[in-house]
C-alpha cells in the first residue's frame, strides 16, 4: 500500500480552521490512520472532545482497494468502498441500501497538513458538508499524564474541573500511545524502504537494454554468470528455456525510482 503511505499517522485537529453545517465544532480532536499487521485492512481511528469537555471515539477498519466491502458498523452503512485515487487522496463511501449515506474525502494539502471533508445529510434530508484541517502530531508532553494526586470537591465546581481533568487524561495518554505506535509504525516503514534500497541497487546493477516505466511489470533475473538481469519477459513466457539461472522476483518502478517486490 505505498500510497497510503502518506496517511498512516496521527493527526491532530486545527478547531479553528474548521466549517461544520452539521454538529458542533469541537474543542480537540485526534484522527489516526494506521495499518493492520499482516493484513491488507487499515484501521481508522477518530477521537474529539466537545466544549463542554465530553470525549468520544470511534474505531472502524476497511480495505482500501476499491471494492464494495462489507461495513461491521450496519448502524451507520452496511457497505463500504475506500480507494486512494493516487498518492495525496484517499475516498471512502459508505453505502446503505444501495445508497451513499456518507462520503468521507481525504486530502494531503501542498504544506502537508490534513483535509477531511465530509459529506451526508442530516435528520431532515438536507445535505450537509463538514470540513476539518488536520496536523501530523509530532511532539511529546514535557508533563506528566497523569491526575491521580488531584482533589476534586463534591460540588459544581468540582464537577467541571474533574469532566475537564478526565478529558485531558484520556487525551494525553491517548496521545502518547499514539505516538508510540507512530513510531513503530516509522521503524516497519524505514525497514521496507531499506528493502526497496537493497532490490533497487541489485535492479540499477543489472543487465538493462531498455527504459523502464512506472508501474510497469518487469522481471527480474540471475544469469549463470552471477549477474542480474531485468526483462519484460515473465518466467512463465521463457516456458524453462530462459538464458538465466534462476528467477529473483517480479517487481515495480515505483514514482520516486526505487523498486518494489511485487
Amino acid at each position: 500500500m505505498v500510497q497510503a503511505y502518506n496517511f498512516l499517522a496521527s493527526w491532530q485537529l486545527f478547531p479553528e480552521k474548521g466549517t461544520y453545517e452539521n454538529g458542533d465544532r469541537p474543542k480537540s480532536g485526534i484522527y489516526k490512520i494506521e495499518s493492520v499487521p499482516d493484513s491488507k485492512e487499515l484501521k481508522i481511528f477518530h477521537n474529539w472532545v466537545t466544549l463542554e469537555n465530553q470525549a468520544y471515539s470511534s474505531v472502524y477498519s476497511l480495505l482500501a482497494d476499491g471494492a464494495l466491502n462489507d461495513f461491521s458498523d450496519t448502524a451507520l452503512a452496511d457497505k463500504v468502498q475506500a480507494s486512494f485515487p493516487d498518492g495525496i487522496n484517499f475516498e471512502i463511501h459508505f453505502y446503505k441500501k444501495g445508497e451513499v449515506v456518507l462520503h468521507v474525502a481525504h486530502e494531503i494539502l501542498p504544506n502537508g497538513y490534513l483535509k477531511i471533508t465530509q459529506q451526508g445529510h442530516k435528520n431532515d434530508g438536507s445535505a450537509y458538508t463538514n470540513t476539518e484541517i488536520y496536523h501530523k502530531q509530532l511532539s511529546v508532553l514535557p508533563y506528566s499524564a497523569s491526575v491521580s494526586g488531584a482533589v476534586i470537591k463534591p460540588n459544581e465546581e468540582g464537577i467541571i474541573k474533574h469532566k475537564a481533568l478526565t478529558a485531558m487524561e484520556e487525551q494525553t495518554n491517548m496521545q502518547l500511545d499514539q505516538i508510540r505506535k507512530q513510531i513503530e509504525l516509522l521503524a516497519l516503514q524505514a525497514h521496507e524502504i531499506q528493502k526497496r534500497k537493497e532490490l533497487s541497487m541489485m535492479i540499477y546493477n543489472a543487465r538493462l537494454s531498455f527504459k523502464p516505466n512506472i508501474g510497469q511489470t518487469y522481471y527480474l533475473y540471475e544469469k549463470q554468470d552471477d549477474s542480474f538481469m531485468l526483462s519484460l519477459v515473465s518466467p512463465k513466457e521463457w516456458g524453462g528455456n530462459g538464458p538465466f539461472k534462476k528467477f529473483m522476483a517480479a517487481v515495480q518502478l515505483l514514482a520516486d525510482h526505487t523498486w518494489k517486490e511485487l
